[in-house]
């Protein structure tokens, strides 16, 4: 193969790469930075508080990219797995899925202004007041 060849498939893993681990977990400015087995356990439902805080987490909107990696990265499901999940645990009285919006800037506004509030965003949305809990 052509060194050029090489290098150019080289350059095109290595950004699709950082495109695809690309996602802020983003909390409320009152809250510790977690690691990703509390991020898993808060997205279903398995803890609802931190340092005896309530959380309120909120998912991007179903099908967004942003969603579907943050599903991968952090959970290891797909779309379809954890709303199987959630209907399980709703149906079995053991919660309910997080709220949804559908853009970045309301997930940002939730969290930053709602006590516990945890999320998730492009890293191409940080903006200077976010408190960033795990940069994936």
């Amino acid at each position: 193969m052509n060194s050029r060849l090489i290098a150019f498939l080289f350059l095109v893993c290595a950004a699709s790469q950082a495109t695809a681990d690309n996602i802020l977990i983003i909390g409320h400015s009152d809250l510790p930075k977690l690691d990703r087995v509390t991020i898993e356990k808060l997205f279903t439902g398995r803890i609802i508080e931190i340092n005896r805080q309530p959380t309120l987490v909120v998912n991007a909107a179903p099908g967004s990219a942003t969603r579907q990696q943050f599903l991968m990265t952090f959970l290891a499901q797909d779309e379809d797995k954890y709303r199987a999940y959630w209907v399980v645990r709703r149906f079995i009285g053991k919660g309910t899925p997080p709220k949804e919006f559908a853009t970045s800037r309301e997930i940002i506004d939730f969290v930053t202004s709602q006590r516990g509030g945890i999320g998730y965003i492009s890293a191409t949305d940080r903006t200077p007041e976010l408190n960033v809990l795990i940069e994936k």
